[in-house]
């Protein structure tokens, strides 16, 4: 090493010391901000408490005693009741968590490829009607160590939203068991037969919508990618598609690679099970995150509340406890190309020969994700964008709509269920699915205002930077790239080393054995009639219920029991704070060495190869600016609107629904079909995009006479109207067209010099 190599080498160490003094500081300083905040908070609390002067202490303590006792028995009882509805699932088909009646339409068994999932059509509730010129849609729940059924869990779901505005649902389940040698590519295979048969069942409706949860969702988008024609709007929900993503401090999840070496874990994991993967280990690492309510909230509110949480709670741990398996190849294809090598993002993921680019997708996507989603935080969810496309540019040219939505709060879970505190996220992606068909091709933010009589929506135009402000910048990846390199020589020594011993020495009897041993088994065991300690619960509890005495709610000891249990959270919390901490720190310590980040420099460079098309070179973009003048009634009108938009800065659904109703009942529109009015809208938004002023300037020579002129202002206005709602920019923009086209402005004048005034304010 040269003089000039080691000196730059030391300025990155220290460097490298100062970032990561900086970062325990922040971590440390959040830390002890939140828990400041907390213990004020409890203060407050502690400090409000006063024995009014009718409580009789002894009265007050054997009342909460007695209740306590109750409670205690009443949830050992809980617990034993799930441990046996584990202990009976054994062995069985575990049925979907739907809230709903199906009907199998194809199971998976039967196909060429045989797979454990199937397609079934959900049966509409009694009072729901069903459109059949409506779109159909088909659910993907993940199946990432549980089973399917959360989108449909109950009446107020992704189900029941679809069913509310008339559209036959249909769902993709699947069994606990994957069938031998099945892969993930033969699970994109059935979908996509699954796709055609829905498409067969309904063939007067447009092509089906796709909602993916999670897994489901960076499966769908696998899907889309490789069957584009057959595909109808994709809405994917807390789909993690870019693993690297994520802000310091806030995100551990994304460390976990880089702290076990990669890949060859899951491959052990799944070599100990001979050849299958336990899917409770994933349900443990999304308990390990928060390891207050894993271990304490989420059994305290049960136990506060046992007298009305108990069905509520078995119901939920009977989808929560049933582990799904996967096949080795499946688990590791997921690893490796999203957990540790971000490939899919990147346009690297291959099935066999065959590459997965997700640019082949045509069909609208609607992300929707979370700030309060510790598992897929927004970054993961959207920068795949950022890393497909060189900018929005790109996906204008390539004729795609990409819709963001974000909520503040919500976790994981709950943007599948559709929980009330996102009732109205849901329903706006379902209510807007035709809508998002007719905007202009590219990136927008849907924004939700709730008006004194109706919830508008609005589509703001987005740029692909707007995506990278929600990160805390890609400085990271070249540690996350050297995690990936480092997991190939790692899973290939293990596969040399290892991995003939291990397969020697495993079998059916011992894979079983290592299935039951898993601590997520060995807990709803130990609870169950299995134990005989639990033999005595059942009794006890039918006598507390018999006599069962609850305590008044403003007891005083029933207080300081409620104190306890948040500073048991509160003490757990910190601990997740200080282990996450202490992760990431471990995490930048190993990797943010020049040896590493010399690894991942030429991992990253690799994945950043490609070079940005030259956009005027692509076919559509030449073709659209070769015959910008050619065209007539049609073209004009779609032009027009393509320029107020651009003028407007926002696309509002009401305008987007305005204009649906009027293609599809007047000419020259209603007699297109689908995909020739989609052309129609792309061709003139490519004009206005690399052409505008030309785009604009030719209009009179796209409307010719004096009656096509009359016909497209007058469609354009009733698109964009009414005047007094119009946006000051677009209504200045479209006297111009009256202008420009002879027309006598139909505009009053004095709202359009107010609109003037506006404009030249602004």
């Amino acid at each position: 090493m040269d003089i000039q190599s080691l000196n730059d080498a030391i300025t990155i160490n220290r460097n490298n010391a100062i970032a990561l003094s900086r970062l325990w500081m922040n971590h440390s300083s959040r830390i002890a901000d939140e828990n400041l905040a907390l213990l004020t908070a409890r203060a407050t609390k502690a400090a409000a408490f006063k024995w009014s002067h009718d409580t009789n202490p002894w009265e007050a303590w054997t009342n909460y005693a007695t209740d306590a006792a109750q409670r205690g028995v009443l949830f050992l009882d809980v617990l034993r009741q799930r441990g046996n509805a584990f202990n009976e699932a054994v062995g069985k088909d575990i049925p979907p968590a739907l809230d709903f009646k199906y009907d199998v339409v194809i199971d998976g068994r039967t196909l060429p490829r045989p797979v454990n999932y199937s397609l079934v059509v959900i049966t509409p509730p009694d009072g729901v009607t069903i459109d059949p010129d409506r779109r159909p849609f088909m659910i993907v729940d993940p199946r990432a160590g549980h089973g399917a059924g959360i989108g449909g869990f109950k009446p107020e779901s992704q189900v029941g939203d679809a069913f509310h505005n008339g559209h036959a649902v249909y769902f993709v389940i699947f069994r606990q068991w994957p069938e031998p040698g099945q892969t993930l590519a033969d699970v994109r295979d059935a979908e996509a037969a699954f796709l055609k048969e829905i498409r067969r069942r309904h063939p007067q409706a447009e092509k089906p919508v796709v909602i993916g949860n999670c897994q489901g969702g960076w499966g769908c988008m696998l899907l889309a990618a490789s069957h584009p024609d057959d595909i109808g709007p994709i809405a994917i929900n807390g789909a993690p598609m870019s693993y690297w993503a994520g802000h310091s401090g806030r995100n551990p999840m994304r460390y976990t690679a880089g702290q076990v070496g990669g890949v060859w874990p899951a491959i052990l994991m799944a070599d100990l099970g001979n050849g299958v993967f336990d899917g409770s280990l994933l349900v443990q690492n999304f308990e390990n995150l928060n390891p207050a309510n894993t271990h304490w909230s989420k059994l305290y509110n049960l136990y506060s509340k046992v007298d009305t949480e108990t069905e509520r709670f078995l119901e939920f741990e009977r989808w929560w406890s049933g582990f799904f398996m996967m096949n080795e190849e499946e688990i590791r294809w997921i690893v490796e190309n999203l957990f540790v090598g971000n490939r899919l993002a990147h346009g690297q993921a291959h099935f066999e020969d065959e590459r997965i680019d997700l640019k082949n997708i045509r069909s609208p996507i609607i992300v929707f994700a979370s700030h309060g989603d510790n598992i897929t935080p927004p970054p993961q969810a959207l920068n795949w964008i950022a890393d497909t496309y060189h900018d929005v540019n790109e996906i204008k040219a390539r004729g795609q709509r990409i819709v963001y939505l974000l909520h503040p709060s919500i976790g994981h879970l709950g943007i599948f269920v559709s929980a009330k505190v996102a009732g109205r996220e849901h329903e706006a992606i379902t209510d807007t699915m035709r809508a998002i068909e007719a905007l202009p091709p590219g990136l927008y933010e849907l924004e939700l205002e709730q008006g004194e009589d109706r919830l508008h929506v609005k589509f703001a135009p987005r740029s692909v930077d707007d995506i990278m402000k929600l990160d805390d910048g890609r400085g990271d990846e070249e540690m996350f790239s050297a995690v990936a390199n480092i997991s190939e020589v790692n899973a290939t020594l293990y596969e040399k080393l290892v991995r003939p011993l291990v397969r020697s020495l495993v079998t059916d009897q011992t894979a079983k054995q290592f299935f039951a041993a898993q601590p997520m088994r060995t807990e709803r065991v130990a609870y169950s009639d299995l134990n005989p300690l639990m033999q005595p619960v059942k009794a006890l509890a039918e006598h507390a219920r018999t006599g069962r005495k609850p305590v008044q709610a403003d007891n005083p000891f029933l207080a300081i029991e409620h104190l306890v249990s948040e500073s048991i959270e509160q003490g757990l919390n910190v601990y997740r704070d200080m282990r996450d901490s202490m992760q990431e720190m471990a995490f930048h310590m190993i990797y943010s060495s020049p040896f590493m980040r010399m690894i991942g420099a030429q991992g990253l460079a690799t994945r950043h190869e490609a070079v940005a098309d030259n956009l005027l070179d692509l076919p559509e973009v030449r073709d659209a600016l070769e015959h910008l003048e050619d065209g007539g009634e049609a073209e004009g009108a779609v032009r027009m609107l393509e320029l107020l938009s651009g003028a407007r800065g926002y696309v509002r659904r009401t305008r987007l629904e305005r204009e649906l109703q009027i293609f599809a009942t007047e000419e020259p529109f209603s007699s297109m079909d689908e995909a020739k009015r989609a052309k129609l809208i792309h061709t003139q938004s490519l004009v206005v995009q690399f052409a505008p002023e030309k785009a604009k300037n030719s209009l009179p020579r796209l409307l010719k006479t004096p009656e096509e002129r009359e016909r497209a202002l007058d469609l354009v206005m009733r698109v964009a109207g009414p005047v007094e709602t119009m946006n000051p920019k677009a209504l200045s923009l479209y006297h111009e067209f009256e202008v420009m086209l002879g027309r006598k402005p139909s505009v009053a004048s004095n709202v359009t010099e107010d609109a003037d005034v506006l404009l030249k304010s602004a």
